[in-house]
Order: structure tokens, then sequence, then C-alpha cells
């Protein structure tokens, strides 16, 4: 089981895991050890509370190239491992109300356990993350247009004319 998770941990960008707790969660109950919760939401919770929360924030803890391909509009991208760093943190106020996802749910599970350990409570993490988060029409959605993109699109306009000239010429 250690192995499994150890792997599972890797897989998100932690990879120098020093250790871990023999008989998990359930072992940290019985030692009478301190105990908090994650509220999960649904993606309409959050579609319902985005146009009446001033202080909602969307913090997307996926990849920056994941984010780069969409995300919620005036979301903030903080990857998991990052969370770990307390200049980017800096960038969550005391009085935010934080919205976590990553693609499917599990890194951030991860992450709002990390912000809880730092102090942060007022978080919910949406069950289903992106994947749920893109099926719900409510939401606004953005697409992080970078440079490179712009070059792709451009390559792919010269090409579309050059066809189209070349195309007309053939018709004349």
């Amino acid at each position: 089981m250690e192995n499994e998770a150890m792997t599972r941990l890797a897989r998100v960008g932690f990879d120098k895991m020093i250790g871990y707790l023999e008989g998990g969660f359930e072992a940290w109950q019985n030692a009478g050890l301190p105990v908090d919760m994650i509220i999960d939401v649904e993606s309409d919770e959050l579609a319902m509370d985005l146009p009446f929360d001033e202080h909602l924030l969307v913090l997307d803890v996926r990849k920056e190239s994941e984010f780069d391909q969409g995300h919620v509009a005036e979301a903030i991208n903080i990857p998991l491992p990052e969370l770990l760093n307390p200049i980017r943190v800096a960038a969550i106020e005391d009085t935010d109300n934080i919205y976590m996802h990553c693609q499917s749910g599990y890194r951030s599970v991860i992450g709002a356990s990390i912000l809880k350990k730092q102090g942060f409570h007022n978080l919910r993490n949406i069950v289903g993350g992106w994947k749920a988060i893109e099926q719900e029409p409510k939401i606004p959605v953005a697409v992080t247009v970078t440079e490179e993109a712009l070059k792709q699109q451009e390559a792919a306009a010269k090409e579309d004319d050059t066809t189209n000239t070349e195309q007309a010429l053939q018709n004349k």
C-alpha cells in the first residue's frame, strides 16, 4: 500500500517523500491526533457563487500547460507542488473563499490539505475538478494565449492564404 501511495504522490509532483504513516488516517485518528475536514462541492455550486461572492477565489492546482488549455475565467494557477512555496501562496488572502480544483479531484484534495496546514480554512474542493467545471455552462472559461500558440495560428493562417490563392489561380 505504501508503494502505491508514494507512486501516486510522485505522479503529481511529490517525489521526495521521506516517509509515510503506517496505518494511514485510521492510525492518526486512533492516536487521538487532531483532524479537520475539506468541504467538497459540485461545480454547480461554484456557478451559483461566482456572481455573488466578491471574495471568491478559484484556485487551479493543475500544471501550467493544463491551465493554459482552459480554465475558469479569472482563476489563479498555482500548480500543486508550488503550494509549498510561501511566495506563491502569498497571492491568497485570508479573506478569500477558495474553490480549488485540478483535472479530476486528486491533486486538489492534496492541495487543500497543504493550505489547511498553512492556516487557510475557507476551502472548498470541486468534485470532479476541471472535467466537471467545463460541463457547467454557467461558469465562464478562458484559455491562455501563449506566444507559441500565436505563432501556430499565424502559420496556419498563412498556409490557408497560400492555399486559397493557389485555388483562385487554378480556377481562372
